[in-house]
């Protein structure tokens, strides 16, 4: 799978993840019962839909205006210098610091913008949260959930989320059909960068996120 089919499926994907109050849901209650890992991503969609609800007549006007929303409510819940070591691996250790500062801006604005475009394109879909199993006590856990498909098999799904020292619950990981968001892109970021270096990949991405403006 390319990099950017892959990235056209996370976002069709997301999309419908981040729409469950659009669709006919089969999932948990929303009670105290609930997990905080599965109750914080619940949450988010739930305020994000409702932000673009208000904001319909703007983002109609102006659908880039969807940036500064996924900004403002989605993206608290990513840990983005977690993300960008592990999406770069190996070559983290060997960027300067300013490399570094600059891949985690970039990677950041590429995943906004990803998760933007999906809001604004997703499809009418149904989405399961399946039962949480793993223990919050060890800090790291996984809010598995399918996507349901009419005529088709179900596709699992599951973001990687942490506790941090601040005891909040962050995500740092997307799995789509068991293949990471973050794994996949290290593949392509290696061979960019064994190619071109890291500058090269760094600027790459600032061009493709020019219109982001956050």
């Amino acid at each position: 799978m390319t990099i950017k089919s892959y990235v056209m499926k996370i976002s069709i994907l997301f999309a419908i993840v981040l729409s469950l109050s659009f669709m006919s849901i089969l999932t948990v209650k929303a009670d105290d019962a609930m997990p905080v890992p599965q109750a914080i991503v619940k949450d988010a969609s739930d305020r994000i839909l409702k932000a673009i609800k208000d904001n319909k007549a703007k983002l109609d006007e102006n659908p880039d205006e969807i940036y500064a929303l996924v900004e403002q409510i989605l993206m608290p819940n990513f840990d983005f210098d977690k993300m960008s070591k592990l999406a770069l691996g190996k070559n983290w250790r060997g960027a300067s610091e300013s490399q570094q500062q600059r891949f985690t801006e970039q990677f950041r604005l590429l995943l906004i913008r990803t998760y933007s475009t999906a809001m604004l394109e997703y499809t009418d879909q149904e989405i399961r949260f399946l039962p949480f199993r793993d223990d919050v006590t060890t800090k790291k856990v996984k809010v598995d959930m399918e996507i349901i498909q009419v005529g088709g098999p179900s596709i699992p799904m599951a973001l990687s989320m942490y506790q941090n020292d601040a005891d909040e619950w962050k995500v740092y990981d997307v799995r789509i059909d068991g293949i990471s968001l973050v794994t996949n892109y290290r593949s392509t970021f290696t061979t960019q960068i064994r190619n071109e270096g890291m500058d090269k990949l760094i600027d790459s991405l600032a061009n493709r996120n020019e219109k982001v403006k956050v």
